[in-house]
Parts: structure tokens; sequence; C-alpha cells
């Protein structure tokens, strides 16, 4: 397998395959990075930044508009995400990092069962409409990896990782499926606690002395 050497921008974010990302570029080196992507018409690689470092698996992206451009060289763009990839070796040498990448795809061709489509979708209506989410743009419901559709409404990027890298279709949905309603109930219960915790209290005011 081919081994490309791809520009990498380390993000607290997970990007998937045909989905839309709008990014804010200021630093230089990104930058320079952004700008060579432009008029080489090229791609660039979103991974994942940890404290201490970054994950190893990541998915391109390319710049489908400039939104604006500002005096001092930072930019507003819209990118799409394209091919996931692994990293074995960082390379240096420019003022961003670089990755010697494979990409890859998913493994399984089988057949996807039309009950596991159907629970994967009715779970991600149904978180919609609990937590009052709306992705970017409405899925495209007939997009054969349909999952990183519906994941779009998960703010989890531990999990959001974790499906960027399975390489099976069914595997992602029934991942989704059975995450779709613990999500739900745990943002219910995040919204309950809020509404009811100012209510509770009988010192809002705490005294420091020293």
């Amino acid at each position: 397998m081919r081994e490309d050497l791809l520009p990498l921008f380390p993000l607290p974010l997970v990007l998937f395959p045909r989905t839309s990302l709008p990014l804010h570029i200021f630093e230089e080196r990104y930058k320079e990075m952004i700008g060579e992507a432009i008029e080489d018409n090229s791609e660039f690689g979103i991974v994942l930044a940890r404290d201490q470092g970054i994950v190893n698996m990541g998915c391109s992206a390319s710049i489908d508009h400039v939104v604006n451009r500002y005096e001092d060289g930072r930019m507003d763009i819209l990118t799409t995400g394209h091919r996931r990839f692994e990293v074995f070796e960082l390379v240096e040498g420019k003022p961003y990092t670089q990755g010697r990448i494979r990409y890859f795809d998913d493994d399984d061709a089988g057949s996807l069962s039309l009950e596991l489509k159907q629970r994967a979708v009715e779970a991600y209506t149904l978180a919609r409409k609990a937590t009052g989410q709306e992705p970017g743009a409405e899925p495209a419901w007939g997009d054969p990896q349909l999952s990183f559709q519906l994941a779009q409404i998960v703010d989890d990027v531990d999990f959001r990782q974790q499906l960027l890298t399975i390489r099976s279709e069914p595997e992602r949905l029934k991942r989704l499926a059975d995450y779709f309603p613990v999500h739900a109930v745990r943002y219910r219960h995040s919204e309950q606690i809020r509404a009811v915790a100012p209510r509770n209290g009988h010192s809002k005011h705490i005294p420091i002395s020293g």
C-alpha cells in the first residue's frame, strides 16, 4: 500500500468523510499550510489533538470555499472531509507538521440490513429531538456510509474518534443505535440538574477570608 505525505492540522475535534467543517485560520504556520493547499488544490489532514500529542488516525479535508480573507492573513474557510488515514511517521521540515500516511476505507463489503439502518436512524431522530441539536446539514440518507452523517450530532470526541477508526458500516451504525438513547438520557439529566441547582443553594455568595 502506497504511503503519502500529508500536511497535518491538529484540532480538538474529529472530522468525518463527506461532512462539512468551517475553520478560522489564524496561526502563521497554518496560514501557510492552507495557502499552499489553496494554491495547489490539495488536501490536508485533520487529526484529533490530545494533551500528550496527536492521535494516529484522522481524515483528509479539502477547501471548498474561502469565506473571508482578512488583512492580517487570517481566513475563514469551509472544508469537506474525504479520506480516512493512519499516520505512520511525523515529518519535520516545514513550520507545520507533516505525516507519512496510508489511506484506508471499510473492510467489509457485505450487505447492510434495513432493520439496523432503521434502528440507527430512529435513535438518531429521537436523540436529535431530545437534545435540540441540529447538524450542519441534513444527513445524506443515501450515503453508503450513513453512520458518518448521523454522527455529526455526537459531541463526544472520544466516541467520534472510535467511529472514525471502525472499518465496518454495520458496526458503526450498531454503535450509534446503542449510543444515541444513552446520550439523550444523559442530556436530559444534565438539563434537569442545571434547572434545579440554582434553586437548591442557600449560599450563593461565599465569603472568603484571609
